[in-house]
């Protein structure tokens, strides 16, 4: 909440910009266009939010729930009668193309890095009339990675980490969580699958292979459902892996890491280098 308040004291330095040219009534198919508009005081122009969404909280019982990930009440969203609809990846693609036949402007973006994200926060704002805002929240977020990138310098090993985004079949981190993981310190042990932006494309399809890659800690984050570690010890071999011999097993829930948002550069970025440092600190003799 000061956060947010600190962003909306600063919302007159773009009073010489004339909103009547902006978007006003905008619809957010996914969570982190509501959460960057939140956080840059403009929740007055979101009037309708995806039902996915749980950041901020506030969000839920202020907004009308309109969509899923690859699926939207189209009747429910022209009601509201949106200027823009802002999405996210080719996921989204028939939904966009739906609201598009219907008049509506719709951006999807599709950004896949850290740097990416901090991009879109910079775009979004300028899109929506608030660019001195949106430079000045990405520059705060951007010098918060620097600091945790620093900070990790001084560990003595890197942990390999394997992060585990969906069980059946196993996929394997995407690129901003990949450069999340080293940013915290750890290496991600599939950086070659890190760089394929479609899921069917980071598949593990051998599991024997995170066995001989040996890692030190292992992360699920299994996109809306709970993160079972007893099935990953069930796995043939697997009892093979430092992670599950040290009991090394931790999950970070979804919303936190796997929203190409501020989510992933703040809370998620903090789940990571905590569990970074309780192994490094394990580890230190």
């Amino acid at each position: 909440m000061a956060r947010m308040a600190r962003w909306r004291s600063r919302t007159n330095r773009s009073d010489h910009v004339n909103t009547a040219v902006f978007p006003e009534r905008i619809v957010c198919l996914t969570e982190e266009p509501t959460e960057v508009l939140y956080a840059l005081g403009l929740d007055h122009r979101i009037v309708g939010i995806s039902g996915f969404t749980v950041r901020p909280a506030r969000a839920r019982g202020e907004k009308s729930r309109v969509s899923a990930f690859t699926s939207a009440h189209i009747d429910k969203i022209m009601a509201l009668e949106p200027d823009l609809a802002i999405g996210f990846s080719d996921m989204q693609a028939d939904i966009a193309q739906a609201l598009v036949k219907r008049g509506v402007e719709v951006w999807i973006a599709n950004h896949r890095s850290v740097a990416g994200i901090l991009g879109y926060v910079r775009r979004l704002g300028g899109l929506v009339g608030a660019p001195v805002e949106a430079q000045a929240y990405a520059a705060e977020l951007e010098a918060r990675i620097g600091r945790v990138r620093e900070s990790t310098k001084r560990l003595a090993r890197r942990p390999k980490v394997y992060f585990e985004e969906w069980d059946d079949p196993s996929i394997s981190a995407i690129r901003w969580v990949s450069e999340l993981i080293s940013i915290a310190g750890g290496d991600d042990i599939f950086p070659e699958l890190a760089a394929a932006s479609l899921g069917r494309d980071r598949i593990v399809t051998d599991p024997r292979e995170v066995i001989a890659r040996q890692p030190d800690i292992v992360i699920g984050s299994w996109c809306g459902k709970k993160f079972r570690p007893e099935k990953l010890a069930a796995r043939p071999g697997w009892h093979e892996i430092p992670a599950l011999r040290d009991g090394e097993l931790h999950e970070i829930k979804s919303p936190l890491i796997l929203q190409p948002g501020p989510a992933a550069l703040t809370d998620g970025l903090d789940a990571l280098q905590a569990i970074v440092a309780r192994w490094a600190k394990k580890n230190s003799g």
